[in-house]
């Protein structure tokens, strides 16, 4: 599997961008897919999954109600739709694939993409 990010860039506080994940393989909709992040000097951290067969979502409480996660099977993308930016936003974020359920754990993600950019300015 291999997965492609795309969609960063640089945003005003308040704004909204929207990140793209394409993956390859045939698997896709059978897979759990989450974005991480990982800001300027800490650790990679869980934002958002969601389920294979059954899109259950999971944020993570810092983007609860401003960030969406969705997924197209047809295309094989997953998306993080993200509004009401903060400077703490910022971060690089990752994609991920799991053969597994959805879980909040980097080491539950089997497959990741090569980040993008996300900066938020105040």
């Amino acid at each position: 599997v291999q997965l492609q990010a795309s969609g960063g860039g640089l945003v005003q506080s308040g704004g909204s961008l929207r990140l793209s994940c394409a993956a390859s393989g045939r698997t896709f909709s059978r897979r759990a897919m989450a974005w991480f992040r990982q800001p300027p000097g800490k650790e990679r951290e869980f934002v958002a999954s969601i389920g294979g067969l059954s899109t259950a979502t999971k944020y993570a409480d810092s983007v609860k109600g401003r960030f969406t996660i969705s997924r197209d099977n047809v295309q094989n993308t997953v998306y993080l739709q993200m509004n009401s930016l903060k400077s703490e936003d910022t971060a690089v974020y990752y994609c991920a694939a799991s053969t597994n359920s959805a879980d909040y754990r980097t080491t539950a993600y089997d497959y990741w993409g090569q980040g993008t950019q996300v900066t938020v300015s105040s």
